[in-house]
């Protein structure tokens, strides 16, 4: 991503974030960019192409940082577990990529309709980390694409609990907490 590109990405990400995507203008994005706002349509012609960029630039990095993470382990368990670390970290580093991505989750426009498959496509790879769990015998046999929707849920629900507790919980017991319901369930008793 060259100069330009990255700070109208992180332009928009904090517009869309604050405003939402109706509320926020191109004049606003190029205005906070510190660029021309003829700079911004060379690059983007509609304030649809930059959000659909920032989500597909933003979900590239973290696929290729989860990646990263998870290769670091060799156990099975281990890697669902940096997945859970991961993703609780970048929820914390990136509220305001989150934020745009839980706000425009629902509908049938174009940009929600790329940003489910966006989504789907990183779940996909989550699945991937469940199935081999599977093979090797660390967990047991289930239905992996449901518990892939299921595992992303649950960190989804993480992040929820910190944005309405106002991240009033360090990182590190959120995701202690997270890994211990996601592994060990709800000990019904």
């Amino acid at each position: 991503m060259n100069k330009t590109k990255n700070a109208i990405f992180k332009s928009a990400l904090m517009i869309f974030s604050k405003n939402g995507y109706d509320g926020a203008t191109m004049d606003e994005i190029a205005s906070n960019a510190k660029v021309a706002k003829g700079t911004l349509y060379y690059h983007f012609k509609s304030k649809e192409e930059i959000f659909k960029y920032v989500i597909s630039e933003g979900m590239n990095v973290i696929r290729e940082e989860m990646e990263q993470e998870a290769g670091k382990e060799s156990n099975p368990v281990n890697k669902l577990k940096a997945i859970c670390r991961f993703q609780i970290g970048m929820i914390f580093r990136n509220r305001d990529f989150f934020k745009v991505l839980m706000s425009q989750l629902w509908g049938q426009d174009s940009r929600q309709l790329e940003l489910r498959k966006v989504i789907k496509d990183y779940i996909e790879i989550i699945e991937r980390y469940l199935k081999d769990a599977m093979e090797k015998g660390y967990i047991k046999k289930g239905e992996t694409e449901f518990m892939s929707y299921t595992f992303f849920g649950v960190l989804c629900s993480g992040a929820v609990y910190d944005l309405i507790n106002q991240g009033n919980e360090s990182m590190e017991n959120l995701t202690n907490k997270i890994t211990r319901y996601l592994f060990n369930g709800i000990d019904i008793l």
